[in-house]
């Protein structure tokens, strides 16, 4: 994992913020001059929201944030303060929007950790960690909804593009199907047989047209050793603690956008599940997104699921959504990069003075 300065700046730049922004705004411009179906008095609409609903949105949202500061503290076993942890998140949040959801802000979170303190050996297994928890709830539960539905969540999804409707199960499938392989592969790399795996590497780079990648395998593969091993030895209330935030956390995102289909629609407690299981699985389509932050897959794939409960309010509810749960992350990265550059680098160059 190259987590070098120059390297990692290149994807904390404020003037990234650009790229997913024009790309978002190209998606909303395409949908609304492309569906007939979207007016002037569709945008007129958004403030037809019940104030009551939209406050909850925007306070279970800062409670997922909580929950992150919360979770991270935790696994580092608050070697961070809740004022750096605030830091880490941000910034965190900031390289996942500015980079295509398949490629994420792994890197970038082990560079703000090592800088925060924290070893790298401790950092790269505390990433890890994460990732692979984040992971395990998708895999878990998308097939407890899927079941619980008996399909119905997925079989009616589609979405409209250049006006060819395009059915959502294959695309989920393959997402779903590399999402659990990868993250089995790692889970069972980091808690069982590290070693294991960096054999596996290795042989598998030994072949001729992969040896380019050997060296890259080798690194790999001490980074799993020495990551498996910092993890051991954590009690069990650790892991319950970790993996009860994880839970609240996703659960907090989910339920922000079921906040923002209420101040609009009258729905039901059933109603309120399909459309939490229904993110869930939108949400793994997402994750292989070559765009930043999963600009225009997101946008774009909102109305297939949730159009049914919203109708004339698809449109403006889904530019609210993101307005609250992806925007303001840009907008946040772009205001305390600069304050965690100055304090991170410019305190650590003044003690050495000192």
């Amino acid at each position: 994992m190259d987590i070098r300065s120059n390297k990692i700046f290149k994807t904390l730049n404020p003037r990234r913020v650009w790229i997913p922004i024009f790309f978002g705004l190209a998606v909303v411009f395409y949908m609304f001059y492309s569906d007939k179906d979207i007016t002037l008095q569709n945008l007129k609409s958004v403030f037809d929201a019940k104030f009551e609903g939209i406050v909850i949105a925007i306070l279970v949202l800062l409670a997922r944030d909580i929950g992150y500061m919360y979770r991270i503290r935790t696994i580092t076993n608050k070697s961070l303060s809740w004022i750096n942890s605030m830091y880490v998140i941000i910034l965190w949040e900031f390289a996942s929007a500015v980079t295509p959801s398949v490629v994420g802000g792994t890197a970038v979170a082990v560079f703000i950790l090592t800088k925060e303190g924290i070893n790298l050996g401790k950092s790269l297994a505390y990433v890890m960690l994460t990732a692979i928890l984040d992971n395990l709830f998708f895999v878990v539960t998308a097939p407890i909804f899927l079941a619980i539905s008996g399909g119905m969540i997925l079989s009616d999804v589609s979405l409209t593009l250049f006006d060819t409707e395009f059915k959502l199960n294959i695309l989920f499938l393959i997402s779903y199907s590399l999402i659990a392989v990868y993250t089995l592969i790692m889970a069972y790399a980091l808690f069982i047989r590290p070693r294991a795996f960096k054999y596996l590497l290795l042989k598998i780079t030994s072949i001729r047209f992969l040896k380019r990648w050997r060296y890259d395998a080798f690194r790999q593969g001490d980074e799993m050793i020495m990551a498996s091993s910092i993890l051991k030895g954590n009690s069990l209330k650790y892991w319950m603690q970790i993996i009860g935030a994880t839970i609240f956390i996703w659960s907090a995102r989910y339920l922000m956008l079921n906040s923002l289909i209420a101040s609009y629609a009258d729905i039901n407690f059933s109603d309120h599940l399909t459309i939490f299981a229904k993110q869930v699985i939108m949400w793994i389509i997402m994750l292989i997104s070559p765009t930043p932050g999963s600009t225009g897959t997101a946008e774009i794939s909102f109305a297939g699921f949730f159009s049914e409960f919203l109708g004339d309010y698809t449109f403006v509810t889904s530019i609210l959504w993101r307005m609250l749960s992806y925007y303001p992350y840009l907008l946040l990265g772009a205001i305390f990069l600069p304050r965690w550059i100055r304090k991170v680098f410019f305190k650590t160059k003044q003690s050495t003075e000192a």
